[in-house]
């Protein structure tokens, strides 16, 4: 299993999102973190992942024993250059 670790930007993103998207975000994190599995992506042009929860976007950087979120929160055409 891998720690979750939120940067304090991905905190605040995450508490502004409803409830619904919290809790789905918090369980589809820590399925990964456990075993692995979810809609996991590597991004392209720069390091890092994605991870898609329905119209939600998880962006994170993982390691060994890590996963780090660095942006959490509603699929835009901004998105991706927020990081």
């Amino acid at each position: 299993m891998k720690t979750i670790v939120l940067t304090s930007a991905a905190a605040k993103d995450l508490d502004a999102l409803p409830i619904e998207a919290r809790n789905a975000i918090v369980r589809a994190l820590s399925a990964y973190a456990i075993d692995g599995t979810g809609d996991i992506k590597a991004l392209n042009g720069r390091p890092g992942y994605r991870m898609r929860i329905g119209q939600y976007r998880v962006i994170f950087n993982e390691d060994r024993t890590t996963i780090l979120a660095v942006y959490i929160g509603r699929r835009a055409t901004t998105t991706y250059g927020r990081i």
